[in-house]
């Protein structure tokens, strides 16, 4: 499973931050930081998941108020939001 992190997107609001400590919040920036995530384009990272994490991760998607979290699953489908 993977998740994908879109920066610019990023509000700041730092819910995914409370919900997996895969997040960290940057507060001097105002966004999250993907931790350990490759930047793949300008300001959108990926990472793969855990399997211990993939519930946590899956929450933190599914909290983002802007949708710059997507989870995917091995096969590439689009699992959230």
């Amino acid at each position: 499973m993977k998740i994908e992190y879109d920066r610019d997107t990023c509000i700041g609001m730092f819910q995914c931050v409370a919900e997996w400590d895969g997040f960290e919040a940057d507060e001097t920036a105002g966004k999250a930081v993907l931790l350990d995530g490759t930047e793949t384009d300008e300001d959108l990272f990926v990472r793969d998941i855990p399997a211990d994490a993939e519930l946590d991760a899956k929450f933190s998607a599914r909290v983002c108020p802007v949708d710059a979290i997507t989870v995917y699953d091995d096969d590439g489908k689009q699992l959230i939001p």
